[in-house]
């Protein structure tokens, strides 16, 4: 069910980004393990059903899938979970700074989906060091959310400057969802269209922006939580077919 993609690069808010890094997905058989590493199982939301279980990846027309599963029993795994979900991350092995980041992705659509596309620090707790969330999408909606997260946001409850966007996206075919971090602001994108700027700001409150510093890249294919809710096996498998991901600096 793969769809090959194009290989237009898209135009970019400003023409003095130049490219740095690139991750295109083209290896046969495996993502680059030097870059990429399987997301464990966790207690959040998000982590709920993370596993390393073959059937959750797979490489595909230059796609990385990210899949979200019904567990089965003819599966003979020892993992009991409901539900299976693959996801990636450059935890430990690539941070991005001081930059602009490009994710190319088809989403694949379900009740209970929530793939998401996202940025944690390489150092720091949650939410002190940050989350910046480039892509998350619920069911199979034909909108996308754009949002922060820090002490200042989640802790202190601070609505101003504004946390969040939304943009449209195909549902159905590949979209373009980037970020551009910098020292004083983070700006967001969704087809090159503008959705979001969070700026530092002057405050007398803790935490507001902690966003100048590395980050590493989370892709995950997950299914159910708190926010989207019950998830329905019925519809799986859940996908996200990740075209490729740029990096981009200014010379």
């Amino acid at each position: 069910m793969g769809i090959h993609s194009s290989c237009q690069k898209p135009e970019t808010s400003n023409k003095d980004w130049k490219i740095a890094w690139e991750e295109n997905f083209d290896q046969p058989d495996h993502f680059d393990t030097n870059v990429w590493s399987k997301i464990p199982r966790g207690t959040p939301d998000w982590k709920n059903y993370m596993s390393d279980f073959d059937s959750c990846y797979d490489m595909q027309d230059g796609n990385l899938v990210l899949r979200g599963i019904a567990n089965r029993p003819e599966y003979n795994l020892d993992d009991t979970a409901t539900y299976l979900t693959g996801g990636v991350f450059t935890k430990d092995k690539k941070g991005f700074h001081n930059g602009r980041l490009e994710i190319r992705a088809r989403l694949v659509g379900a009740r209970g989906a929530w793939p998401a596309i996202w940025l944690l620090p390489q150092d720091g707790q949650w939410p002190d060091g940050g989350e910046i969330d480039i892509m998350e999408r619920l069911n199979s909606e034909s909108i996308a959310y754009q949002t922060v997260h820090s002490y200042y946001t989640v802790q202190l409850k601070q609505t101003t400057p504004r946390k969040g966007g939304t943009g449209q996206i195909d549902p159905d075919g590949y979209n373009v969802y980037a970020v551009e971090l910098g020292a004083d602001s983070l700006r967001f994108y969704i087809n090159d269209e503008h959705i979001l700027t969070y700026p530092r700001i002057e405050t007398d409150k803790e935490g507001q922006y902690p966003f100048d510093q590395p980050y590493y890249l989370l892709i995950d294919m997950q299914l159910g939580g708190s926010w989207v809710g019950r998830v329905y096996p019925e519809d799986l498998p859940a996908e996200m077919w990740v075209d490729w991901v740029r990096f981009y600096t200014k010379e």
